[in-house]
């Protein structure tokens, strides 16, 4: 298996994972690091990031997550594509892709694919919900279709990464 190619492709989607939400990537990692889907602690570069599989990691990034889900259905909440959510997409989608990254060896190559992958879902998913938003006569259903796509491709990433690896 070509791992340099396997890493750059969940880097890659897990970015735009966090274009679509921003603090999905990181709770679906540490949900699956806790669950064992993917073993961040014996990762060829040290285990920098073991720190997710740990209980309250867990907790703290759910709690960040759900509030995220809540928050992105108020109408002040800005767009994502305003330089401050567009940035903090960017950055988490970084972190998320080296995460996603070390237990193939390729930290920072999957950085790379990672801020890739928040661009795509952020333009990207700001398009289509738009257009979905349009077709629905509103937002709501539209926010919720993106929630699970968000959730449910988080989780069958990592568990695919994990999975990858055995």
């Amino acid at each position: 298996m070509n791992y340099v190619l396997l890493a750059l492709l969940f880097a890659l989607l897990i970015g735009i994972i966090a274009g679509l939400r921003a603090m999905t990537p990181l709770a679906v990692l540490a949900w699956g690091a806790m669950l064992g889907w993917i073993n961040l602690a014996d990762a060829p570069h040290g285990a920098w990031s073991s720190w997710l599989g740990n209980t309250i990691a867990v907790v703290v990034l759910s709690i960040l997550a759900v509030g995220e889900l809540i928050t992105d259905q108020l109408p002040k909440t800005p767009s994502r594509k305003v330089p401050a959510q567009f940035g903090a997409r960017l950055v988490i989608g970084a972190l998320a892709g080296a995460v996603i990254g070390t237990p193939f060896g390729h930290i920072f190559s999957a950085i790379g694919a990672g801020m890739i992958g928040a661009v795509l879902g952020t333009m990207g998913g700001a398009q289509v919900r738009g257009a979905l938003a349009a077709k629905f006569g509103k937002d709501l259903p539209a926010a919720l279709i993106e929630d699970a796509v968000a959730i449910i491709g988080g989780f069958v990433v990592v568990y695919l990464a994990g999975a990858s690896l055995t």
